[in-house]
């Protein structure tokens, strides 16, 4: 009988520089497709059409102020900051380790720096959508998207390969 693996360490860095100690909360990507009902003639019922993936977003919380993390505020490309989660994740039953890393491209759009009271604690919360998600578990990628490149390849099978064929990319 199994129990799900829990998150016990982690660390996150953003352009390479680590944030160990001073990273409390980071709200992962929801990875989401964008879906539209159709019903053809002859069909007892709709059927959900794909198209494409929703926009992604990741929210990171800084405890205290990082003049390193404020600089890359304004970045001009969609995907000038890279911000790399690093999870250690243990089997309650088996006390097995497990590596999960979500590797991760775009800007900040928002930067919350939330209220200023003497004595609490100071965080600022960066918001940033994505043009770049990576899941990775012990090594191996289990889901890429590069919105960027037309890149969806999901436990090693990428299926825009032949759509980028098809349009010359």
């Amino acid at each position: 009988m199994g129990m799900p693996s829990k998150l016990k360490h982690f660390n996150v860095f953003v352009n390479g520089t680590s944030y160990l100690h001073k990273t409390p909360e980071l709200t992962l990507p929801k990875l989401s497709r964008k879906m539209e009902e159709y019903r053809g003639g002859g069909m007892p019922g709709p059927v959900q059409i794909d198209l494409g993936q929703e926009a992604m977003e990741i929210e990171w919380t800084l405890g205290g102020i990082e003049r390193d993390m404020l600089r890359l505020y304004g970045k001009s490309t969609a995907d000038g900051v890279m911000l790399r989660f690093a999870g250690a994740y243990q089997d309650e039953t088996s006390e097995q380790w497990m590596a999960v890393e979500i590797v991760v491209r775009g800007r900040f759009k928002e930067l919350d720096f939330g209220t200023a009271k003497p004595g609490d604690d100071t965080t600022v919360k960066a918001t940033m959508p994505l043009a770049y998600y990576k899941l990775s578990i012990n090594g191996s990628t289990e889901i890429e998207i590069d919105v960027l490149n037309s890149i969806l390849n999901i436990g090693g099978i990428d299926s825009l390969a032949d759509v980028r064929k098809i349009i010359g990319v």
